[in-house]
């Protein structure tokens, strides 16, 4: 059951202005996005009833509509919260404990957290989740913003968590946060700025259009927060912070939906391949969608889903070039296409040329700097790699895939003989992803070089259960290219990975 509780930051209660109980439990449902027939099921209410309750709610806060209600109750310092049990509670504390509080910088930083989806259907999560991801990528692109990754945002999701909590949690100083509701052809933006650190609400509009407009809409939002929390700002680099990804609205629609928040299955991967190819037939210059679809290739590699020497690595390779071609000022696709080359073409300094450019685009793009730290660590360039890590976890302190960030800090360390390092590293990668296969293989080949023999079999074991087909010759394949200038450390990995017994195999 949904809860509603008072910021200590703030004066008043939903009692003071005389909601019932029953209203104030329609109220915190509501904050959470529900419609009004979830409402009714969850509080076993008819519907004529929730309307009339909603009504009240509406005349109290003086609001003409729902989402005028939840943009009002935020900025009062009210919380909707589901009712927490003793071990989430515990939970919940040992996150605490795990995760410091991060000083913000001293330029404006800010994060974009989820944005309530209002439509009425939880089918359309993926678009109001992907109005909060351009949104992010508009505002890196600003100079002089610090922004947070849109994956360590959304583990705020669906959660009542207060701004100053957020605020040190993530080292940010300012929170948007909002609702979209998308119906027929009419799309409507409500957003709301918060001060993490003095808290309550310093800014709020809505912009609403036809769907047609919607990145006209997203633009918007972007300059008008940047001209609020940074008035110092050009207009000129508030205009630079704009993109129009494509023309077409389904290609559009397509690549959302091509965007899982894990990618760990061949057939997921394969899914989102179908998406991004019918976006790219839609609009043959939608750059981003090249640059994913060569991206998913490339996965299909570095999970041991297909041999290397399979024709869709020639394929990843023509679509991070087309990527790159046509997207020389989408900071996303630079930096899909430039991961891709180096690993499949083994054309490092390309690569690496493309995620500069990407991060000239937008320096607050955590993958971009991850995408970065790999490519250093392949070729043996420990430093570079391990600042470009850094500088990717503290733009996404709360990373969903945690494991990719220490798989990549682990192979850095190993490549460079720093075995114990690279371990501690490569542990903190399977504690957030037990069947991680790079994490694995990694953990594998360093058991066999400190001579821990039992562990590195049974690390052999868990990695074939998971990918009965890697071998060390599948690995020395996937890493051959991209590890010509760093071959010590490519002999290092497939000596360790012999010592734990993996199979040898055949080159393909």
């Amino acid at each position: 059951m949904a809860s509603l509780r008072t910021s200590d930051r703030q004066p008043g209660s939903p009692a003071d202005l005389g909601l019932t109980e029953r209203q104030v439990a329609v109220l915190a449902l509501l904050m959470q996005g529900k419609s009004n027939k979830a409402i009714g099921r969850a509080l076993n209410l008819a519907g004529p009833t929730v309307k009339t309750h909603v009504g009240a709610i509406l005349r109290a806060l003086k609001v003409g509509s729902r989402t005028e209600a939840v943009v009002k109750a935020g900025a009062l310092g009210w919380n909707a919260s589901p009712a927490a049990s003793p071990q989430e509670n515990d939970a919940a504390a040992s996150e605490q404990v795990r995760r410091p509080e991060l000083v913000a910088p001293d330029n404006p930083s800010i994060v974009v957290l989820p944005f309530a989806n209002l439509s009425g259907d939880a089918d359309q999560d993926y678009f109001s989740d992907g109005m909060v991801e351009e949104i992010t990528i508009a505002l890196g692109r600003v100079p002089r913003l610090f922004v947070i990754a849109s994956s360590s945002a959304f583990t705020y999701k669906q959660r009542a968590v207060g701004a100053k909590q957020i605020g040190a949690e993530l080292g940010v100083r300012y929170i948007l946060g909002g609702s979209v509701r998308r119906q027929a052809k009419q799309v409507r933006i409500v957003v709301h700025l918060s001060d993490a650190v003095h808290g309550g609400q310093i800014w709020g509009d809505r912009f609403e259009g036809e769907l047609s407009t919607v990145f006209a809409l997203q633009d918007s939002v972007a300059a008008s927060v940047s001209a609020t929390i940074a008035p110092a700002l050009r207009s000129s680099e508030i205009a630079y912070a704009r993109r129009k990804p494509t023309n077409s609205l389904t290609a559009y629609d397509l690549y959302l939906r091509a965007l899982p928040p894990h990618r760990d299955t061949l057939a997921q991967n394969e899914e989102s391949l179908r998406l991004l190819y019918r976006a790219i037939e839609l609009d043959p210059s939608f750059a981003a969608a090249y640059g994913l679809a060569a991206f998913c290739h490339l996965m299909e590699l570095v999970f041991d889903w297909r041999p290397s020497s399979d024709d869709r690595v020639t394929e990843g390779v023509r679509l991070a070039a087309l990527a790159a071609e046509k997207g020389h000022d989408d900071p996303e696709a630079l930096w899909m296409a430039g991961r891709t080359l180096a690993a499949l073409a083994g054309d490092a300094p390309q690569g690496l040329s493309l995620i500069a450019k990407s991060l000239s685009l937008n320096p607050n793009s955590a993958r971009a700097w991850w995408a970065s730290g790999l490519t250093h660590a392949h070729l043996g360039e420990h430093q570079a790699a391990l600042d470009h890590f850094d500088r990717a976890r503290r733009l996404n302190p709360r990373d969903t895939a945690e494991h990719a960030q220490w798989s990549g800090v682990a192979l850095a360390h190993l490549f460079c003989g720093n075995y114990d390092s690279a371990m501690a590293a490569v542990d903190r990668a399977l504690a957030d992803w037990p069947t991680s296969t790079p994490a694995l293989r990694t953990k594998a080949a360093l058991c066999g070089l400190l001579g821990r023999t039992d562990e590195g079999r049974a690390c052999v074991r868990r990695l074939l259960d998971a990918n009965p087909g890697t071998t060390v010759a599948t690995v020395e394949a996937s890493k051959l290219r991209e590890m010509v200038a760093n071959p010590r450390g490519l002999q290092d990995l497939l000596r360790g990975l012999r010592k734990s017994g993996l199979p040898e195999g055949r080159m393909q």
